[in-house]
């Protein structure tokens, strides 16, 4: 959200408005799960892309992640190379600033599509 308290990716088409990841008051809740299966990254050493389901889960303190901040977050590691395993971590370390919460409040976990065979799940 903005200083004047609008937010700049909502409502808006397109991820030229992303602004990081924008925040909201929290109205009451006490936990809150985001999915997606959207997250793609690159294989740092084939440059293959590696396609993943995304669990973001929060106790929220103040504030609650605006979901659509979210998606076009994740969409910017498209062609990035990253491990799944330091994938997760750091997307745990980017929610958690955001919200300004300690990191053991916020749960990642990366489920990477089996390629060669193999799914990797990793969890922070």
């Amino acid at each position: 959200m903005t200083e004047t308290g609008e937010f700049v990716a909502l409502g808006h088409a397109g991820s030229e408005h992303y602004a990081g990841l924008e925040t909201f008051p929290n109205p009451g809740v006490s936990h809150v799960e985001l999915t997606s299966d959207e997250l793609t990254a690159v294989c740092p050493i084939t440059g293959q892309p590696d396609l993943y389901l995304a669990t973001i889960a929060y106790e929220p303190g103040p504030l609650c992640l605006e979901s659509k901040s979210v998606k076009i977050y994740l969409s910017r590691f498209r062609n990035e190379g990253a491990f799944c395993e330091a994938l997760s971590v750091r997307i745990r370390d980017d929610v958690a600033e955001a919200l300004e919460l300690a990191r053991e409040k916020v749960h990642v976990t990366l489920k990477q599509k089996a390629r060669g065979g193999i799914t990797i799940t990793a969890a922070v």
